[in-house]
């Protein structure tokens, strides 16, 4: 059954704090992933799932007839694997197993695990918007007029593949796709502007024919409104780009706007600071 959600905001709010809890226990429990990326980018697929895309949580690899989401940036796998245990691709209580051998919820997600919500191997960095430019294309020929998500790290914008993409989806009206880049200006190695600057992200995409939005990714409330925002420009000859502003490691005090959070676990002492600041809303797995 197609699943169209829609949460009131104040209900996402609450499910993003489960979430970032999720994320913050997974990565405990293995010792071992990326919650810094997670939790910036959970409000922005907590809306995606509760309430903006349209799509079927008894998964079909098809997805005729739904809206689609691609996560190119696969190292946040945490974040993504909770939303889709949430909105009831399997049960949560799977989420203990992040990491483990022979889990389905590997840390970068792979379809070969048979995972109910993942369409792609996302552990290489750079292929996302390559492959939803090419869902979207199909969804086109096939006459479905559901949309395509994707979301992508800015520091993974260093990767060449982006910017054959970014070309050929303007060129080729690709309108029915909708972007994301997730703004923390923070990568594994330092800030991304140290790393290799990305100087002005706004004027590449519309130099190469993006629609182009910008917003707060860690509000809801803007995020939703970027989202709403996107919708209405689909359609009209042109892929759409959310510009998401957000920190990384958002939600907890001690780890936000550091890179030093994008691949270390926290201790015990550690967990338990950060889970006091966020509210258990939806019930710990």
């Amino acid at each position: 059954m197609i699943l169209n959600m829609t949460l009131e905001i104040s209900d996402l709010k609450r499910m993003a704090s489960q979430v970032r809890r999720d994320i913050l226990r997974m990565v405990h429990q293995s010792q071992s992933g990326h919650p810094g990326g997670s939790l910036g980018c959970t409000d922005y697929l907590v809306a995606l799932y509760f309430k903006i895309m349209k799509h079927d949580s008894s998964f079909n690899m098809d997805g005729i007839g739904e809206d689609l989401f691609f996560l190119s940036n696969g190292h946040i796998s945490p974040v993504f694997y909770s939303v889709l245990a949430r909105s009831g691709y399997f049960d949560p209580s799977e989420l203990k197993t992040f990491r483990k051998l022979n889990s389905r919820l590997q840390g970068h997600p792979t379809t070969h695990e048979h995972l109910p919500g993942v369409r792609i191997a996302s552990g290489s960095l750079g292929q996302g918007m390559s492959v939803a430019i090419g869902a979207a294309l199909a969804k086109k020929m096939n006459k479905d007029n559901s949309l395509v998500f994707s979301l992508h790290g800015d520091g993974e914008l260093q990767e060449g593949q982006n910017w054959e993409a970014a070309m050929f989806a303007p060129h080729n009206k690709v309108d029915n796709l909708i972007s994301a880049v997730d703004v923390n200006g923070q990568q594994i190695d330092g800030p991304t502007a140290k790393i290799l600057d990305l100087l002005d992200i706004h004027a590449k995409f519309t130099a190469f024919g993006w629609e182009v939005i910008h917003t707060n990714g860690n509000v809801m409330e803007d995020v939703v409104s970027a989202f709403e925002e996107a919708k209405s420009k689909t359609g009209k000859g042109k892929p759409i780009m959310i510009l998401m502003k957000t920190e990384m490691g958002k939600g907890v005090d001690f780890m936000e706007g550091s890179h030093k959070w994008h691949g270390i676990a926290p201790n015990d002492q550690q967990l338990e600071e950060a889970l006091a600041q966020l509210e258990e809303t939806y019930g710990d797995y």
